[in-house]
Formats: structure tokens, sequence, C-alpha cells
């Protein structure tokens, strides 16, 4: 009997420590363990895609409303991914009103459509983006890529640059892609 008791305290003695360990290195963000890919701090490595619209002051509107359909960490998860990230000027020629109300908590459904329409899963070089081809989205539907002048849009947003992160590959547009 008096074995069995004491395995029983070592036992017990272990688990504490061990709790203890596990409430002392979680993340101590809001009480929270754990906080998904975009609590991840690494400034040696490349980019992830929400890195890098996070770093560019051309896209803070996009970084906003990623925030308020609370889709950080699937921008920062390992992917791959493209995105078409459309700069603050994009969002701009929207109907007055129309960012405002869908960053509106009642509108997560409807802002996480739009943001998904923004991503293909899987990387899609510019090589790839041919004229009158038409790119699968991952919220479902598609984009139209044509080519003009040599410059390539999608859905009538130019593709104005691109840049390379550690999960895909991000565009930078002059326009928001809205789902048909």
């Amino acid at each position: 009997m008096r074995k069995s008791l004491k395995g029983f305290f070592i036992r017990t003695l272990v688990l504490i420590s061990f709790a203890f360990v596990l409430g002392y290195c979680g993340d101590k963000q809001e009480g929270k363990v754990g906080g998904g890919m975009s609590s991840v701090e690494d400034e040696s490595s490349q980019k992830d895609i929400l890195r890098i619209a996070m770093g560019s002051k051309d896209h803070s509107t996009l970084v906003t409303a990623v925030t308020a359909a609370e889709l950080q960490d699937t921008l920062a998860n390992p992917g791959p991914f493209t995105v078409f990230a459309p700069v603050n000027a994009a969002f701009e020629k929207l109907p007055p009103g129309t960012v405002e109300g869908l960053l509106k908590p009642e509108k997560k459904g409807d802002l996480e459509d739009i943001l998904y329409h923004h991503v293909i899963v899987g990387v899609i070089n510019v090589e790839e983006l041919e004229d009158g081809t038409d790119q699968n989205m991952f919220a479902g539907g598609s984009i139209k890529v044509t080519k003009k002048d040599g410059k390539v849009q999608v859905d009538g947003a130019n593709i104005l640059g691109s840049a390379k992160a550690s999960n895909g590959l991000v565009y930078i547009i002059d326009g928001v892609l809205l789902p048909k």
C-alpha cells in the first residue's frame, strides 16, 4: 500500500510539473496558448505573404480587411499560394462606404468570400498567366487573364509587380477582384 501511494505522489508531482511548464512556456497573449502561424516572429527568413502585405504601406487597407476577416493565419500558412493583392487605391475605386460596410462583423462572410477570390492554391508564375485563360480561385469561381500591350491583367486589374514569398507569390494589382 505504501509503495503504491509513493508512486501516486510521484506521478502527481510529474503531472503538476508538466502542467506548470506548459503554462509557463505558452503564449502570454490574451491568456492563450499557441496563436497560429501569424503569431510566429521570424525576422531572418524570407517573409510570408502576410508579412509582405504588412510591410507595405500600399496594402494597409488589405491588411485591415484580412484582420477583420480573421484570415491572418491563412496567409501565414505554408501554402503555396498565389495572392493578388490590391493596393489601397484599388479599394478607393469601390463605391463609397463599401469597404467600411465589409469591415463590419456581420459582413465577415462576404469579406472572406471577396478576400478568398484573390487567392489561388499553388504558385502561378507570370509566364503561366496566358492571354484568354481563366484561373480558378480558392473561393470557387475564376478570374480572366488578358495580356494587352505587354501588360498582364486579371479581371481588368493591372498587375503592377510581384513579390516572392516563403509560402508563394504575391501579385500587386490596381483593382479589387469581385466574385461574379
